[in-house]
């Protein structure tokens, strides 16, 4: 027997549908790429939306074509987000970020047709534009008066475009799992691999971003979504805060720390989200000024592991709740937030911050579990190290145009290459990649737990370790340090910091300066990078040893 509920497709463009219905005069404030600040809201980012979507079918753009967008967080990508989705295509986000090779790869890799692009962007484009045989036209995001001189094949500016329709349109109607949106891993081993993401695994994944114990966003939150919505799916955020009518505050182009601060204060942002690096800026341009963040409640911090230290200064200099975070592209992305359940709602202190530095929890709609290399599951101690696997209605179930690969599994399970231990209360926390965890002596060392200890020197920028071969225990850390600027530290000292802080047999054997780590697109750290850079180093205690 059946329910008797009517036949309601979970489709995206819904969501905006609601915004301008229930909150239209909600404000969506941008920082434009040309400069200005530009307020509009909800109920005409729809109308514009639905001109984008009439535009787009007179250029012949249909269900299932894929578009991309190669642009920052302002108004018109948002606007264009939901113009490709309410006509069944496909927006693809291009992270600019990728070396130009890599964008050319998954441009004709999803074969997109048609470009939305920044103008800041337009000279990249330009340089690798005759090895885009699939793209037709090029849409530049501003208006006549800024558009660029560009050898861009049809290019246009994007207002001059819209104002060739009026709006009277009616979105199109399909099956809530049509595919609606395409990122693609950062690739740091090949090739990136393509996400593809359907309307009803995206509906459902910004039902559970909002969530109390996810994001626990509200129609009184002002929201600033700092991670660009070309970074894993922008977290669900171009989503989950038109869904419950949050204020929209979008950075444009501008991420250094001073431009950050300024749209917090001006606009008195209360959530706000991104990866390590851009609080670290935020941290530093507050440290040097003295400004303080009176208004902003909650920051999430995802993409890559949060520092400890960074975690207690929010808390403890700004009043700010830091909820880290865990996810990845094939998840939409995410998987886990680290917000208290009674059990640990009391701690304070140093144990508070120990269960804060784990990923945190899933919520509802994602199902995890460690096992070992055979597939066994492994006790939620809190200590067992094992694979990290994942399920849900928002987790990929295979990569665009590839035929089958080992980390989906046949009864739904996804392996995430990831390694982690969970705790009695499920708790999860990420203690390596799978690829890149230590291997000593026959056991397992976290890198993620000595580059966290390290970052907490208060000389140190940022550190990466990373196994090296050894004689006698097959690998032993060393310590990649990058210092913050115009300090100065030496090896004792770092190693002193550490001492006592981690098992004896995990201190790292070696600790070297660099100016700079490599990263990738999106931010993480190149191990396999680092790897190659030190590939034949030689510890201290080598030769005794051989």
């Amino acid at each position: 027997m059946l329910g008797l509920m009517s036949d309601f497709p979970l489709l995206l463009h819904r969501i905006i549908d609601h915004a301008a219905k229930f909150h239209g005069e909600r404000k969506v404030i941008t920082r434009s790429v040309e400069g200005p600040i530009v307020e509009t809201n909800y109920a005409q980012i729809r109308a514009r939306s639905l001109r984008v979507a009439q535009r787009l079918e007179r250029d012949g753009i249909k269900l299932g074509d894929r578009v991309a967008t190669l642009a920052w967080n302002t108004w018109r990508h948002l606007e264009t987000w939901y113009g490709i989705l309410g006509i069944g295509a496909i927006y693809h986000t291009v992270n600019p970020r990728l070396f130009p090779d890599q964008i050319i790869w998954i441009v004709n890799h999803a074969e997109d047709r048609m470009m939305f692009v920044d103008i800041t962007f337009v000279p990249l484009l330009e340089k690798i534009a005759d090895k885009l045989p699939s793209i037709e036209k090029y849409i530049v995001l501003t208006d006549a008066a800024h558009m660029p001189q560009t050898t861009l094949k049809n290019a246009v500016p994007y207002e001059e475009w819209l104002a060739e329709a009026d709006g009277d349109f009616q979105w199109r109607q399909f099956d809530e799992n049509t595919a609606a949106g395409m990122c693609y891993t950062s690739g740091t081993t090949g090739n990136p691999k393509g996400v593809l993401y359907s309307h009803r695994s995206n509906v459902l994944h910004s039902f559970i971003a909002g969530l109390p114990d996810s994001k626990n966003l509200a129609s009184s939150d002002v929201c600033m979504p700092v991670v660009p919505l070309f970074h894993a799916n922008g977290w669900s955020l171009a989503f989950s805060t038109p869904m419950v009518g949050a204020t929209l505050v979008l950075p444009g182009a501008k991420m250094d720390g001073a431009s950050i601060y300024e749209l917090l204060d001006t606009y008195k942002v209360t959530f706000t989200a991104a990866v390590p690096t851009i609080w670290l800026m935020l941290l530093q341009d507050l440290e040097k000024t003295g400004a303080k963040l009176p208004h902003l409640k909650r920051v999430v911090i995802g993409g890559s592991a949060c520092p400890r230290a960074m975690t207690k200064t929010f808390q403890e200099n700004y009043g700010v709740e830091v909820v880290h975070a865990w996810g990845m592209t094939e998840m939409s992305p995410l998987g886990s937030l680290c917000t208290m359940k009674p059990e640990y709602a009391k701690l304070t202190g140093d144990a508070r911050l120990d269960v804060q530095m784990k990923q945190g929890h899933p919520p509802f709609g994602v199902d995890m579990k460690i096992t070992d290399d055979a597939g066994k599951e492994l006790p939620w101690d809190g200590k067992t190290f094992g694979r990290l696997k994942v399920r849900g209605p928002a987790v990929a179930k295979g990569y665009y145009k590839v035929d089958s690969d080992a980390v989906f599994e046949e009864d739904g399970w996804f392996d995430t290459g990831d390694v982690a231990t969970m705790d009695q209360y499920g708790y999860m926390q990420i203690t390596d990649r799978a690829k890149d965890v230590i291997k000593s002596g026959g056991e397992w060392i976290s890198t993620i737990d000595l580059e966290n200890l390290a970052v907490g020197h208060p000389k140190v920028a940022e550190a990466a370790a990373i196994g090296v071969e050894h004689p006698k225990w097959d690998e032993r850390p060393l310590l990649v340090i990058v210092l913050k600027k115009g300090e100065t530290a030496t090896r004792e000292d770092i190693l002193g910091f550490m001492q006592g802080k981690v098992a004896k047999w995990w201190m790292p054997d070696d600790v070297v300066f660099v100016d700079e780590i490599p990263h990738t697109a999106t931010g993480k750290i190149q191990k396999m990078t680092l790897r190659k850079q030190f590939e034949g180093y030689r510890l201290p205690g080598v030769e005794a040893a051989e």
